[in-house]
């Protein structure tokens, strides 16, 4: 069944949002992420969105226990979210957001295989090209036109790392449409993050004895708070919109986060770019746009 357009139009709305609130992650993570551990600080993160969605959903939905299925189905989806997020964190012990951000722009790329692997949905020829001129205008904004840095970065095991977790979070869009089972979209997120809270405890259990919460900087706990808030929300944002418009779709605004970065520090009194960066900003935002008007097939949940 289609969405309608205006539905279709509010996805493409929310999930700009959630963009925005995604292109702060990576200097908020870089500045946190040598307080804790990354598997703790993950742990963290996840435990203040469920207790932000828990009571929002018990209102809403009930907290009644999802089946055996339906288990299996969250900790599946979660695996890959989980997978993500400690692989940021760890990467960024080892490398720069720069580097992260630029890799980054392979995710669309990366979920366009998995929805073709997945949910059967073959890109177009017009999708392909998009795909590609949006990878290269989102790594033109990084750079700002100077690709003399480009051919200068070095990668190194943090930034293997992160392409790990960014092959998991291409794989996450497409894998929510395939197990998506009619439930409301909030109660399947929160079940999501209940299972991460899960294996992250399971995760974090040796590493638990180690860390002395009152030498924990102010700034990590902060930024645990501020990224915690808005996992709760993103991650409702972007499994909605996965449904609505398609993986492919809701992906494809990973290249707007380094527009989005340069927006921000533009109104945070940063000076302006170079020109050079503005064929990149064009090729960006135009990839985007044409990657959000392409059809959609409707497959079947």
């Amino acid at each position: 069944m289609s969405a309608l357009p205006a539905t279709e139009n509010r996805a493409q709305a929310f999930t700009l949002f959630a963009t925005l609130i995604v292109s702060t992650s990576f200097p908020v993570g870089a500045a946190i992420t040598h307080g804790l551990d990354s598997v703790v600080l993950t742990l963290l993160r996840f435990c203040l969105s469920v207790l932000i969605l828990g009571p929002i959903v018990a209102w809403r939905y009930g907290l009644t226990r999802p089946t055996l299925r339906d288990l299996a189905r969250y900790a599946t989806i979660s695996t890959l979210l989980v997978g993500f997020f400690v692989a940021m964190f760890e990467a960024l012990r080892y490398t720069s957001p720069l580097n992260t951000a630029t890799i980054f722009t392979l995710m669309p790329a990366f979920g366009a295989v998995a929805t073709a692997l997945i949910l059967k949905e073959t890109p177009s020829p017009r999708t392909v090209v998009a795909l590609g001129l949006g990878m290269v205008g989102a790594v033109w904004v990084i750079f700002r036109g100077d690709f003399t840095s480009f051919n200068a970065l070095t990668f190194n095991k943090g930034d293997a790392i992160f392409l790990a977790g960014t092959v998991a979070m291409g794989i996450y869009g497409p894998l929510i449409k395939s197990l998506h089972r009619g439930e409301p979209m909030m109660k399947m997120t929160f079940w999501v993050q209940v299972i991460g809270v899960g294996w992250l405890l399971l995760l974090s259990l040796p590493r638990l004895d180690g860390v002395v919460w009152v030498n924990v900087p102010p700034i990590t706990y902060l930024g645990i708070i501020y990224l915690g808030a808005f996992t709760a929300v993103t991650f409702f944002i972007f499994q909605w919109s996965t449904m609505i418009i398609g993986p492919t779709k809701v992906m494809s605004y990973t290249y707007l986060n380094p527009v989005l970065v340069l927006i921000i520090g533009l109104i945070f009194g940063d000076g302006a770019p170079p020109s050079l960066t503005y064929p990149g900003l064009l090729l960006a935002v135009g990839a985007t746009i044409v990657l959000q008007r392409a059809p959609r097939k409707i497959v079947g949940a």
